[in-house]
């Protein structure tokens, strides 16, 4: 045969299977494009200049490894829909005389085809979008941009490779399947069925145990940096959880609606459940793929559109005043040295004189910090937290300030007493629980504990939970924390840090340049060795604005490319599901039909099937971003984000909109069933 014989085949075979093809096609499109578009953005020459483009580059290369990965899987799992359907088409080739060999040069050709049109139509998406995802990108950054068309040869590449190497292993993977199988097997493929299995109790006890145990890791974790590690441990616990039990559930769900005579029995619902149990498995894998999808969709978009829409509170939060200055000193003896801080004070407003500013609403105290790790009643600091801590042991570890009486005072207008042996407490959303402790060879006891402590923003800028304590003065602290900086450095323990903190707010016009000279006057300090700083700080909120949305943005930007993939893969999987379930159905609603089944009743049969398990995915989502919610709280804290009831309204609000598009779905795939069962787009199939 001539080779031309074989490609006319090949394109035959796609135009007369076009219900099938087009939607696969289009996809493979799509997914290049989102492919493409971000090779093209992780290559482009503007991150280098973005203030926060290395942090823009990481996120764009975990989407990029995220969705080759996500590609491979997603695209073997819908080209199975089509070759299922194709399979009697190929048994018919090999009845008529062509052997395996002829039937995988059609195949090759088809893969040829349909992957130039997919890698081609793709790329050329791509070249047209790229621009305007970097548009977007950019000014979701707040960042400029020129608005000239460019193409990136590496990323066109990259493309090429990476989806070229995903069509080659699909095309080896349908060759397997082809080579495998005899003519009777594959004449009769659409239509075998399986038979109807018996519940697993062991796969359904297994799938509630590992569902139930992620969501009590969700709820349970009170700790925000234990939150990020259990978090994965948790979304594969929800994974293999799900599908065990739509797998099993839907065999047991079956057999609970034969079993109901007065159900079973009707015409709309005999047919409808009769067809589910001809193919349970595959039912409740399809169902528990698109329940982990839609989670998977609502969980980054709903985050992620969180986490930029609060990006001013987190700026806030962490800088509540414009300059923050800060000044690690050597020892506890320079920290208590009234003349090195008085020195200091001096000096930063002598150079917000001289930049024509004013200063005001000024914050100043002194404050001490450690590792503290907080078991049985006993606050471990110094080279007792470092022993537990060498050991790994990081269950209740918190950063523990103190501040002195007097400046706690001051600073919120309080008349407050202590005794030596009493503290006030203020602890961070995970609280304190005991009503006192033991820190060295002292029992401290809490005379109160304090809602608000308006102090700065330091605590916002580390990621484990705080503890504030405010002590009578520093005589409270044992003289063996006093001990100096770096001999503690040089054991490796977690030494107490004292610190003198200045903020304020100021009218300058420029506060990036203002905070330099701030920075310049206290590097001189620091460098003429008579203060005895360790090292110091200043930072401005002006000038870290640009690295909080480029953080918050990407997270964004991500989130939205990655979930437009993965609602891209929802209704394909949903769209074949529903089709090839069609296809198999089609002869029993003939025969239903001679019978005397009107269409009315028949359209009845496919609502009462459809709607029987078609929300339950969604419904089931909506479970896991439930029990998922107090976890992604801990861990948007994290990024400085506190703000509960922001992330309450853009989940609810981003699971009625996702329902709304779920909905849309339902509508459009029983309409393609509804065709396919009663005979009416019989031609072109």
């Amino acid at each position: 045969m001539k080779g031309g014989f074989y490609i006319r085949l090949a394109k035959m075979g796609v135009l007369k299977n076009k219900r099938t093809y087009l939607p696969y096609i289009l996809t493979c499109v799509g997914m290049v494009m989102m492919y493409y578009i971000m090779e093209f953005l992780t290559n482009s020459p503007l991150l280098e200049l973005m203030t926060g483009g290395d942090v823009l580059k990481s996120m764009l290369n975990l989407g990029r490894f995220v969705m080759s990965v996500f590609s491979v899987i997603f695209l073997f799992y819908t080209n199975s829909f089509i070759i299922r359907r194709r399979k009697k088409e190929f048994g018919l080739y090999n009845m008529l005389g062509m052997d395996k060999k002829n039937i995988m040069r059609i195949l090759s050709w088809e893969t040829l085809i349909t992957g130039l049109i997919s890698i081609g139509g793709g790329l050329a998406a791509g070249m047209l979008f790229s621009k305007l995802a970097e548009v977007v990108l950019v000014n979701i950054m707040r960042y400029d941009v020129n608005y000239s068309l460019s193409i990136s040869p590496i990323a066109v590449f990259r493309t090429i490779i990476v989806f070229g190497l995903i069509f080659c292993l699909i095309f080896l993977n349908v060759l397997r399947q082809i080579w495998k199988s005899n003519p009777t097997e594959l004449l009769s493929s659409e239509t075998a069925g399986e038979k109807p299995p018996k519940a697993n109790w062991i796969m359904g006890v297994l799938g509630a145990a590992l569902l139930i145990g992620a969501y009590i890791l969700a709820i349970s974790i009170k700790d925000v940096v234990a939150a990020l590690g259990w978090f994965f441990i948790a979304v594969i616990m929800v994974i293999l959880g799900t599908y065990l039990l739509f797998i099993f559930g839907s065999v047991v769900f079956c057999r609970i609606l034969k079993g109901n005579k007065n159900y079973y029995y009707k015409p709309n619902h005999f047919v409808s459940v009769s067809s589910m149990i001809y193919r349970m498995k595959r039912h409740g894998a399809g169902l528990a793929s698109v329940c982990i999808l839609s989670t998977m969709v609502l969980v980054m978009m709903t985050t992620s559109v969180c986490m930029y829409a609060d990006v001013e509170n987190a700026l806030q939060d962490k800088y509540p005043r414009d300059i923050a200055s800060e000044v690690n000193f050597e020892s506890f003896e320079d920290m208590t040295n009234n003349k090195n801080a008085g020195n200091l004070k001096n000096n930063v407003d002598s150079i917000v004189e001289k930049n024509g500013s004013r200063k005001y609403n000024g914050l100043e105290y002194y404050s001490a910090f450690t590792e503290g790790i907080e078991k049985n009643g006993r606050l471990s600091v110094g080279r007792e937290a470092s022993e537990i801590y060498d050991s790994g042991n990081y269950d209740n570890l918190y950063i523990v300030y103190f501040i002195t009486l007097d400046d706690y005072n001051r600073i919120m207008g309080a008349d407050e007493e202590l005794e030596s042996d009493q503290v006030l407490l203020h602890a961070s959303e995970k609280g304190f629980a005991e009503d006192s402790f033991a820190m060295g060879d002292n029992v401290f006891y809490i005379k109160k504990q304090l809602d608000e402590l308006n102090i700065g923003g330091s605590a916002a800028m580390f990621s484990l939970p705080s503890i504030y304590l405010v002590i009578q003065d520093w005589n409270a602290i044992d003289d063996s924390l006093k001990v100096n900086i770096e001999d503690l450095r040089k054991e490796g323990k977690l030494a107490l840090s004292f610190n003198w903190k200045y903020y304020f707010d100021t009218d300058s016009q420029d506060q990036v340049g203002l905070n330099n000279d701030i920075k310049a006057q206290l590097k001189k300090i620091s460098e003429e060795k008579q203060n005895g700083i360790h090292y110091f700080s200043s930072k401005c909120m002006e000038d870290d604005r640009e690295g909080f949305y480029a953080v918050y943005g990407s997270v964004l930007f991500l989130g939205i490319m990655l979930s437009i993939v993965f609602m891209f893969a929802t209704v394909l999987i949903i769209y074949y599901k529903q089709i090839s379930e069609g296809y198999e159905d089609q002869s029993r609603f003939e025969i239903m039909q001679k019978v005397g089944m009107t269409e009315k009743e028949i359209r009845k049969s496919i609502n009462s099937q459809v709607l029987t398990v078609f929300f339950l995915p969604l419904v089931t989502a909506g479970l896991h971003l439930t029990f998922a919610f107090p976890m992604i709280h801990r861990i948007l804290m994290l990024f400085n984000l506190f703000n509960l009831k922001l992330q309450i309204l853009t989940t609810v609000t981003g699971f009625f909109i996702f329902t709304l598009f779920y909905m849309i779905i339902y509508k459009i795939t029983s309409n393609a069933y509804y065709s396919i069962v009663s005979g009416r787009k019989k031609k072109g199939q």
